[in-house]
């Protein structure tokens, strides 16, 4: 039990956001950790309220409270709008991402499964750096994008990548990259991890690495030969989401987003505005997000207990929401798990 409170920025979110942010806050009051949340709005309902899907107030609150729990927010289509996710990596230099898939429910395709890709967050060709050059009147004639991977971007994912996976106890360490292709611009992230490796690393966890697209297919024929994966931004967004499908999709996966001077843990699916406000959203991936929060916060116990009562509610009650192939509701689904935790 946390004796004082853990100030903290809390974001619903847009679509089902609200409604999965009240299950893990239940949950969390459930596990008596107490956080002094402020709370702020971002994406699509942060453009309705203050013109802007990430508004002043809500970073200099990430700023203050260097901790965010955040449910999915929707980019608006037109009118020029960034990605607020993009925006708060930039705005925060959040270089880490880190994407947990463990098999939850036995029964579909892949069992066991259980690898974390860590992703590196605010470099390549992922940022967007793009420009039209006219031609002839067509004024979208050629389009460029420009990828930049730095020395010490690659030197610093690198670094985290062996250091969570030390910690979490993992075997090995693979680099996933294109540099057969892409010499130069993945070329100096496997360059750099393999030195990062044997200055630092070497003898204390494993490292071997695999292009992009073989990796791809591996994945999908074995992934058991993987354990940690660490990767450029744009393979990264391709590959989390490939992994998440090895576990059910992306209800089932958490995301954090880490840095020197913040930290923002969300979950990574859709807002999915179909569904909102009928009681039936699934929270899991938000509850596991709050489950990484807490080991952040170094309360690793707290985040067991909750991980294993998710499980319990899932298999040992078998109390699943409707995506999950069971007909429980939000609150119900909620319900069954505070009584996991007391007992927990």
């Amino acid at each position: 039990m946390a004796s004082e409170s853990i100030p903290a920025t809390l974001i619903a979110g847009d679509g089902i956001g609200p409604e999965i942010v009240d299950a893990t806050l239940a949950a969390l009051e459930a596990l008596e950790v107490h956080f002094a949340w402020d709370h702020q709005v971002a994406g699509l309902r942060s453009v309705q309220t203050a013109g802007d899907p990430l508004p002043k107030a809500t970073v200099e609150s990430i700023r203050r409270t260097r901790l965010a729990l955040k449910g999915p927010l929707e980019t608006p289509s037109g009118g020029g709008y960034r990605s607020s996710n993009v925006r708060l990596r930039e705005e925060f230099q959040l270089f880490a991402n880190v994407r947990p898939a463990r098999t939850l429910i036995p029964g579909g395709r892949y069992e066991n499964i259980d690898l974390v890709l860590v992703r590196e967050n605010v470099e390549g060709l992922y940022m967007g750096y793009e420009h039209y050059i006219p031609i002839d009147g067509d004024p979208h004639a050629v389009a460029i994008s420009t990828g930049v991977n730095t020395r010490q971007g690659s030197r610093h994912i690198a670094e985290y990548a062996f250091e969570y996976a030390i910690a979490n106890g993992r075997k090995k360490v693979t680099i996933v990259h294109k540099a057969n292709i892409l010499k130069a611009l993945t070329g100096i992230f496997r360059e750099t991890a393999l030195e990062v490796h044997k200055a630092k690393y070497e003898g204390k966890i494993g490292v071997d690495e695999i292009i992009v697209d073989a990796c791809s297919m591996k994945l999908v024929l074995n992934p058991w030969q993987f354990d940690v994966l660490v990767t450029t931004n744009l393979f990264g967004d391709i590959l989390s989401d490939l992994v998440a499908g090895l576990v059910g999709g992306l209800g089932m996966t958490p995301g954090a987003n880490i840095g020197a001077d913040a930290a923002i843990f969300e979950a990574v699916h859709g807002s999915a505005p179909d569904i909102a406000g009928k009681g039936v959203a699934n929270p899991t991936a938000l509850l596991l997000a709050a489950a990484m929060m807490l080991d952040h916060c170094k309360l690793p116990r707290m985040a067991e207990r909750l991980r294993i009562s998710i499980d319990q509610t899932l298999n040992a009650d078998g109390v699943r929401t409707g995506d999950l192939g069971g007909n429980a509701t939000t609150a119900q689904f909620t319900a069954a798990l505070l009584e996991r935790i007391a007992h927990a």
